[in-house]
Protein backbone atom coordinates (compact mmCIF):
# COMPACT_ATOMS: atom_id res chain seq x y z
CA UNK A 1 0.00 0.00 0.00
CA UNK A 2 1.34 3.42 -0.96
CA UNK A 3 -0.13 6.51 0.65
CA UNK A 4 -0.22 10.07 -0.62
CA UNK A 5 -1.24 12.83 1.78
CA UNK A 6 -2.43 16.16 0.43
CA UNK A 7 -4.51 19.18 1.30
CA UNK A 8 -2.21 20.96 3.69
CA UNK A 9 -1.67 24.68 3.53
CA UNK A 10 -1.65 27.96 5.35
CA UNK A 11 -4.75 29.06 7.24
CA UNK A 12 -5.63 31.57 9.91
CA UNK A 13 -6.71 30.50 13.36
CA UNK A 14 -10.33 29.44 13.37
CA UNK A 15 -10.18 28.33 9.78
CA UNK A 16 -10.59 24.90 8.24
CA UNK A 17 -8.67 22.51 6.05
CA UNK A 18 -9.44 19.10 4.63
CA UNK A 19 -6.62 16.66 4.24
CA UNK A 20 -6.79 13.64 1.97
CA UNK A 21 -4.90 10.38 2.09
CA UNK A 22 -5.05 8.48 -1.17
CA UNK A 23 -3.94 4.87 -1.30
CA UNK A 24 -2.68 2.82 -4.18
CA UNK A 25 -1.49 -0.72 -4.51
CA UNK A 26 -3.10 -3.49 -2.50
CA UNK A 27 -6.66 -3.52 -1.38
CA UNK A 28 -7.36 -0.66 0.96
CA UNK A 29 -10.65 -1.64 2.51
CA UNK A 30 -9.23 -3.94 5.16
CA UNK A 31 -6.84 -1.37 6.60
CA UNK A 32 -7.13 0.97 9.53
CA UNK A 33 -5.95 4.46 8.60
CA UNK A 34 -4.61 6.98 11.04
CA UNK A 35 -3.39 10.55 10.97
CA UNK A 36 -0.37 11.61 12.95
CA UNK A 37 1.39 14.93 13.13
CA UNK A 38 4.80 16.22 14.01
CA UNK A 39 5.59 19.80 14.94
CA UNK A 40 9.13 21.19 14.81
CA UNK A 41 11.17 19.97 17.73
CA UNK A 42 8.43 17.64 18.93
CA UNK A 43 7.74 13.97 18.67
CA UNK A 44 5.19 12.58 16.28
CA UNK A 45 1.79 12.36 17.90
CA UNK A 46 -1.45 10.60 17.13
CA UNK A 47 -4.38 12.67 15.88
CA UNK A 48 -7.23 10.42 14.76
CA UNK A 49 -7.84 7.04 13.15
CA UNK A 50 -10.60 5.11 11.45
CA UNK A 51 -11.10 1.38 11.10
CA UNK A 52 -11.58 -0.31 7.77
CA UNK A 53 -15.38 -0.30 7.99
CA UNK A 54 -15.60 3.40 8.79
CA UNK A 55 -17.73 2.69 11.84
CA UNK A 56 -15.05 2.95 14.47
CA UNK A 57 -12.95 6.04 14.96
CA UNK A 58 -10.61 7.15 17.70
CA UNK A 59 -9.47 10.68 18.34
CA UNK A 60 -6.88 12.34 20.50
CA UNK A 61 -8.13 14.83 23.05
CA UNK A 62 -6.78 17.68 20.94
CA UNK A 63 -8.82 16.54 17.94
CA UNK A 64 -12.13 15.77 19.61
CA UNK A 65 -14.88 18.13 18.61
CA UNK A 66 -12.79 19.79 15.91
CA UNK A 67 -11.44 17.09 13.59
CA UNK A 68 -13.48 14.50 11.73
CA UNK A 69 -12.10 11.50 9.90
CA UNK A 70 -13.97 9.65 7.18
CA UNK A 71 -13.17 7.24 4.40
CA UNK A 72 -14.35 6.22 0.97
CA UNK A 73 -13.08 2.72 0.32
CA UNK A 74 -14.25 2.79 -3.28
CA UNK A 75 -11.96 5.77 -3.86
CA UNK A 76 -9.26 4.39 -1.56
CA UNK A 77 -9.19 7.72 0.20
CA UNK A 78 -9.40 8.86 3.80
CA UNK A 79 -10.28 12.42 4.68
CA UNK A 80 -9.45 14.54 7.70
CA UNK A 81 -11.70 17.54 8.09
CA UNK A 82 -10.10 20.01 10.47
CA UNK A 83 -12.17 22.87 11.82
CA UNK A 84 -11.50 25.60 14.37
CA UNK A 85 -7.79 25.30 13.72
CA UNK A 86 -5.36 26.67 16.28
CA UNK A 87 -1.73 27.72 15.95
CA UNK A 88 -0.77 24.66 17.99
CA UNK A 89 -2.16 22.49 15.19
CA UNK A 90 0.75 23.59 13.03
CA UNK A 91 2.68 20.49 12.03
CA UNK A 92 3.43 18.08 9.24
CA UNK A 93 0.51 15.68 9.03
CA UNK A 94 1.10 12.08 8.05
CA UNK A 95 -1.36 9.37 7.17
CA UNK A 96 -0.58 5.76 7.87
CA UNK A 97 -2.29 2.42 7.46
CA UNK A 98 -2.13 -1.05 8.90
CA UNK A 99 -4.13 -4.26 9.05
CA UNK A 100 -3.26 -5.65 12.47
CA UNK A 101 -4.65 -2.75 14.45
CA UNK A 102 -7.32 -3.28 17.07
CA UNK A 103 -9.30 -0.55 18.75
CA UNK A 104 -7.00 -0.32 21.75
CA UNK A 105 -3.92 0.18 19.56
CA UNK A 106 -5.23 2.73 17.07
CA UNK A 107 -3.12 5.51 18.57
CA UNK A 108 0.17 3.59 18.45
CA UNK A 109 2.38 4.59 15.56
CA UNK A 110 4.33 1.32 15.74
CA UNK A 111 1.20 -0.59 14.75
CA UNK A 112 1.03 1.08 11.33
CA UNK A 113 2.85 -0.55 8.44
CA UNK A 114 2.64 2.06 5.69
CA UNK A 115 3.21 5.80 5.86
CA UNK A 116 2.62 8.69 3.50
CA UNK A 117 5.09 11.50 2.91
CA UNK A 118 3.32 14.14 4.99
CA UNK A 119 1.63 17.43 4.23
CA UNK A 120 2.38 20.72 5.98
CA UNK A 121 -0.35 22.51 7.89
CA UNK A 122 0.41 25.99 9.15
CA UNK A 123 -2.04 27.93 11.30
CA UNK A 124 -1.34 31.58 11.97
CA UNK A 125 -2.60 33.43 15.02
Amino acid sequence: VQLQASGGGFVQAGGSLRLSCAASGRTFSGYTVGWFRQAPGKEREFVVAIKWNGETTYSSDSAKGRFTISRDNAKKTVYLQMNSLKPEDTAVYYCASGRRIISSTMSRSDMYDYWGQGTQVTVSS
